[in-house]
């Protein structure tokens, strides 16, 4: 019998108190006997520590009733007793027999109503929750019902039946019972958040309601209304807490109450796939909060929908730049996080694979989070990589009181912003393929817009657009036509089906002309076409879509046939602006084949394209049919041919952005050069050339001309630093340091004016952000974020 060892299950041992104080403590227990019950092995070798019956001793907490081992398997506790835990447990030693009966007794202890499956009629006690008894006034399940109180979706598997049942008949006693439990500082207590308290503010008014979390000098308060009033101490200077629960004991007859504890009980997560009936609709007001956002307010990955990451914040500003100071740290887990966080009414959230967080955006104080479980297992149809297959997380998108966030096996879920519960998840892929997500989605009107990633492999690319509200299919926009469909004959050969084309980067939209504007990546295989001949369309274009129905309006393909892995996924840049002495709506790129792009975003005639790096060597320029002029010499071949660009491009997925005001582009940008191998369809790696090694500079670019205005060299490896950059208001460009600093630069001239060391390989782009009247800058800094603001007077 084999075990996998699981650092999620061992997590929750530790939580449990699953530890005992000295490897002696094992050693010294009496030995087994063949044929031994588990709760013999179980007085054997563990009550030493976790006291007789499991309930918990002078060494070590119960085992018994505990939230923590109550969603483990059996499988998953023997791993974690056979291997220990570093610091904190032993391992034991045990047969497989023995091994297995102890933890089948610990799970045992542990059983959950949704595996006890109580009697009882559960669409009878669905219909008394949502009707007669009210329980939907305060509580959310699956989407349905409000979310004044904690979400109930997953009661079943969260609570024993005894748990259950002493929750709704004595409501107080049982949130006496656990605010009460033990809360070790390596756990989280979820029975902590939802504390009944009463706020004497400083200015004499009082508020009360759930105290979602508390520190020293703060407090996160959500009012009996659905809101949450983030208050520093100086604010208020009392907080009392409830022995009353809010919520009354059942009043039910006898019938309608097993009803119910069977429909609870029954609740095991929300159900994959879209809502069958709809919500409450979006309100206008939410819609504009994103088309058209409050000062200081960041709801989208870029900010605004253009993909312009320039803020029109100026309270810091080139003549104060330089007192920017840490206001506070969170912490993720996930080494090298690359999210840009999101900010709406103050609070910020943020993700790491397959996880979000919603922080209190002055303090950096956690409200809530929310972790898919790592099991969790797509339908029949999807072919995602699996969660926790280790897909970055790039961002979340914002609706009203709806988070949206791709998952690593190409999900998108939309998660409640008060709670964190679900609300709905849906498979995004319905073809083969070894789909994944990392994108931030993007909300148009009423719509969620996200892609996926893994073009870098057979499979063939599309982007969807879902309902908000119930996360139903509205459109698909495939981006590798069928044989027979408009472009199809731009490809001869095999490849069409499986051809790449993925859309792993958030696109930008215009409410003016209606359009969607989204990058395509690479086709596939990367360096080989002899079975892809042609163009290979839409694989490294902009594609602008009707963003009601999805159809195509335009494309304009930046690298036709590409044979060098140079897919387009770098921000489209839409601005109004004076150009060649007309006011234009354009479209502006720096792209990864190393040119410089300017576009009319109405009909995508091309009206600018300049390198913007020296080291290029596989076209001559762009010719007036806006077709690169290419130049011979650089096609891989199975010795290889050094060709520039890099693979990693002249610049990549990082943010970029234009001043108005300087009218200048900036962007991070590398000057390389790789050897390029024709490998057919497998893994190919490109290889440096020594004799040019990389540099990177962070460039202002003049949108008329495409000269380079001015430049800043970085110093350190190039590769290691994916940041890109923020222009504001103020007068400033913020960016991270290839040799790990975060620093503000003059937007006029890149004069630098402030920097703070963090020691960090950027992997994130910073954002800024108002709440209560003042200015942050923030950014992801390897498993971290930081917010920084200027000190107060």
């Amino acid at each position: 019998m084999t075990h996998n060892f699981s650092w999620a299950a061992a997590a929750s041992l530790v939580a449990a108190g699953f530890w005992v104080a000295s490897l002696g403590a094992a050693q010294n227990s009496s030995a087994s006997a063949p044929g031994d019950s588990g709760e013999v092995l179980y007085a054997k070798n563990c009550a030493v520590c976790h006291g007789a019956g499991a309930r918990g001793g002078d060494r070590a907490p119960g085992l018994a009733n505990s939230r923590g081992l109550r969603s483990q398997s059996e499988d998953q506790i023997a791993a974690v007793i056979r291997t220990g835990i570093p610091g904190r447990m032993p391992p034991f030693e045990l047969p497989d027999s023995e091994l297995k009966t102890l933890a089948a007794w610990v799970r045992s202890l542990n059983i959950s109503a949704f595996d006890a499956k109580p009697d009882g009629d559960p669409s009878a006690g669905e219909q008394f929750f949502f009707g007669t008894g009210q329980c939907a006034s305060c509580h959310m399940v699956a989407g349905r019902g409000k979310a004044n109180g904690p979400d109930l979706s997953d009661t079943g598997r969260s609570l024993t039946l005894g748990e259950l049942q002493h929750a709704l008949d004595d409501p107080a006693g049982a949130a006496k019972i656990r605010s009460s439990s033990a809360c070790p500082p390596w756990a989280w207590c979820p029975q902590n958040k939802w504390a009944l308290v009463n706020v004497h503010l400083r200015n004499g008014s009082t508020l009360r309601g759930f105290a979602r979390n508390q520190g020293k000098h703060d407090l996160q308060l959500q009012t009996l209304d659905g809101r949450l009033h983030l208050l520093e101490e100086r604010e208020y200077d009392q907080v009392s807490r409830e022995k009353a629960s809010l919520m009354p004991p059942l009043k039910a007859t006898a019938e309608e109450r097993r009803a119910l504890i069977a429909y609870l009980s029954r609740l095991g997560g929300a159900a994959g796939g879209p809502l069958t009936s709809e919500p409450d609709p979006i309100s206008a007001d939410a819609i504009q909060q994103v088309l058209n956002p409050k000062p200081g307010e960041w709801p989208t990955y870029n900010g605004i929908l253009s993909g312009n990451r320039h803020s029109g914040l100026e309270q810091i500003n080139v003549q104060n730049a330089t007192r920017l100071q840490l206001q506070w740290s969170y912490s993720l887990p996930s080494s090298e996080l690359q999210t840009t966080p999101v900010v709406s009414d103050g609070v910020m959230y943020v993700s790491a694979p397959d996880q979000v967080c919603a922080l209190d955006s002055r303090a950096g104080r956690e409200i809530w989070c929310y972790t898919r479980p790592s099991d969790t297992a797509s339908p029949s149809g999807a072919q995602g990589v699996g969660a926790g297959g280790g897909s970055p997380n790039r961002g979340l998108a914002l609706l009203g009181d709806r988070v949206f966030l791709t998952t690593s096996d190409a999900h998108l879920v939309c998660l409640n912003g008060l709670t964190g519960g679900v609300m709905w998840d849906v498979n995004m892929p319905d073809s083969p393929g070894r789909y994944s997500g990392r994108v931030a989605p993007l909300v148009v009107g009423d719509i969620v817009v996200a892609g996926h990633e893994g073009g870098d492999g057979p499979l063939r690319g599309f982007l969807a657009a879902y309902k908000a509200t119930t996360g139903q299919l509205v459109w698909r926009f495939w981006t590798i036509p069928r044989p027979g469909e408009p472009a199809s004959e731009t490809w001869r050969g095999k490849a069409l089906e499986t051809g790449g084309g993925a859309t792993w980067l958030t696109g930008s939209y215009d409410s003016e002309t209606g359009l969607l504007y989204w990058a395509i990546g690479n086709p596939f295989p990367p360096t080989d076409g002899s079975e892809r001949e042609g163009d290979n369309l839409y694989t490294d274009s902009v594609v602008a879509l009707d963003a009601k129905s999805g159809k195509l309006r335009w494309h304009y393909q930046f690298t036709p046939h590409d044979l060098h892995d140079w897919d387009a996924q770098e921000p489209l840049v839409l601005v109004n602006t004076r150009f060649n002495g007309r006011d234009r709506k354009l479209l502006i790129q720096a792209n990864r084949n190393g040119f410089f792009y300017v576009l009319d975003r109405t009909n995508g005639e091309l009206l600018l394209a300049k390198p913007f790096v020296k080291r290029l060597t596989w076209a001559s320029g762009v010719g007036p049919g806006g077709r690169p002029q290419l130049l011979e010499g650089n096609t891989p071949t199975s010795e290889g041919v050094r060709t520039c660009p890099a693979v990693r491009g002249a610049t990549n997925w990082y943010s970029s952005a234009f001043n108005p005001a300087t009218r200048l582009f900036y962007v991070m940008t590398v000057e390389d050069c790789n050897i390029y191998k024709q490998t057919g369809r497998g893994i190919y790696t490109p290889f440096q050339d020594p004799a040019n090694p990389p540099e990177k500079y962070l460039r202002a670019i003049d949108i008329e001309t495409g000269k380079i205005v001015w430049e800043i060299p970085q110093v350190g490896a190039p590769e290691a630093n994916y940041s890109g950059v923020l222009s504001t208001a103020g007068g400033l460009v913020f960016y991270g340091e290839t040799g790990g600093g975060f620093a503000a630069v003059a937007a006029k001239t890149g004069r630098t004016l402030w920097h703070f060391e963090a020691g960090q390989a950027w992997k994130a782009s910073p954002m800024t952000y108002m709440t209560s009247g003042k200015q942050y800058v923030a950014i992801a800094s390897g498993n971290q974020i930081l917010s920084f603001a200027l000190p107060e007077r």
